[in-house]
């Protein structure tokens, strides 16, 4: 009967399976809590938005000079290889008439060849004639050699205008390649900022871009807005200070009537500019061309002091020399900030000085 008895259970197994199996799920519920904790992103204020985006602006801004500056090269490599393909069209034209002409010699030479000289001065009815037909093919002779020479020169200058014309298409490629890495950059920075600023709840946002003045104005009724926002802080001047000649005049006035328009990278006008496309403008409506970029515009007319500023100069920042704007005066600019920013007046505080210059 004994071996019928079912076993004893011991009382505390129960309560200890029990108690593993809430301290594994309890376990596995801290695990999950402190993983989804460890990868959630934690929120920012609207002064670290501010900083972040100012920052992937920065960096947009940088690639955006140095997309002008593949821009300006591209553009360049594309107008010599196009010259060099004419070049290249036209002389093999000149070849080609070269050889038909070597080509009208041999045929000639052909037709009369295959009989000594001796022999067809016996058979001649007239020696006299044939001396003189000798004469002549001698004389033909040497026009034939002038033109195996040009032949051989319309070859080589064929071939040389070749090789230059494939050394500037690997050029522009490598300038396209460039310009298209560039432009990856700036979308790429210009989408982070953008991500940045999507993430804060609304009133953040408005209060990141009421900050940075990032207020889209265009037109008229833009311009006056951006007029009147700025004179309200004091920003604008009754009058623009005078300037250092008459062509800096036009140079500020055309960046005065730029107020308001929205930023655009790559964009020389004129319903858009960047910061080195506003400058450029500028001049080029007072009759002086200057480079596309900021770290060419520098080195544009002569350089002067930060105490010797006069409206008109260029005044660039930063230590990579990527930003730039118009004096005009009183410690104010006016520049292209970045997209969002229209054309404005800011003090020229606002960022790290690096130098200025005086086209004319």
């Amino acid at each position: 009967m004994a071996t019928h008895r079912k076993p004893k259970q011991n009382p505390l197994a129960g309560s200890t399976a029990r108690t593993a199996a809430t301290l594994a799920l309890a376990g596995a519920a801290t695990a999950t809590a402190l993983e989804g904790t460890g990868h959630a992103t934690p929120a920012i204020t609207a002064d670290q938005a501010k900083t972040q985006v100012a920052g992937y602006y920065r960096q947009a801004e940088v690639a955006t000079e140095k997309y002008n500056g593949a821009k300006e090269r591209t553009d360049r490599a594309r107008s010599a290889l196009d010259r060099l393909q004419d070049e290249a069209a036209r002389r093999t034209e000149r070849l080609n008439a070269a050889r038909n002409a070597l080509g009208s010699f041999a045929t000639a030479q052909y037709r009369e060849g295959g009989m000594p000289a001796g022999v067809r001065l016996l058979l001649s009815s007239s020696p006299d004639r044939y001396l003189e037909s000798a004469a002549l093919a001698d004389r033909a002779g040497t026009r034939q050699a002038v033109a195996v020479a040009r032949v051989r020169h319309e070859l080589r200058d064929v071939q040389q205008v070749r090789t230059t014309a494939g050394a500037r298409l690997s050029e522009l490629r490598r300038e396209e390649a460039a310009l298209a890495a560039h432009k990856r950059t700036i979308e790429a920075r210009l989408a982070q900022a953008k991500e940045v600023l999507n993430a804060l709840p609304a009133a953040g946002r408005t209060a990141v871009e009421a900050a940075d003045g990032a207020v889209e104005t265009t037109g008229t009724a833009g311009k006056a807005a951006a007029h009147a926002a700025l004179a309200a802080t004091g920003a604008v001047p009754a009058a623009p200070a005078p300037a250092a000649s008459g062509r800096a005049a036009r140079a500020v006035a055309f960046a005065y009537s730029a107020i308001g328009k929205p930023y655009v990278w790559g964009a020389t006008g004129p319903s858009g500019f960047d910061c080195s496309g506003l400058t450029q403008a500028a001049w080029q409506a007072a009759g002086v061309s200057l480079p596309r970029t900021t770290y060419t515009q520098i080195n544009a007319g002569r350089r002067v002091a930060r105490n010797q500023l006069a409206p008109g100069d260029l005044v660039f920042f930063y230590s990579g020399i990527s930003h730039v704007g118009l004096y005009i005066g009183g410690g104010r600019m006016i520049h292209a900030p970045h997209p969002g920013a229209p054309v404005r007046i800011a003090p020229i505080d606002e960022m790290p000085f690096a130098g200025a210059s005086r086209p004319a």
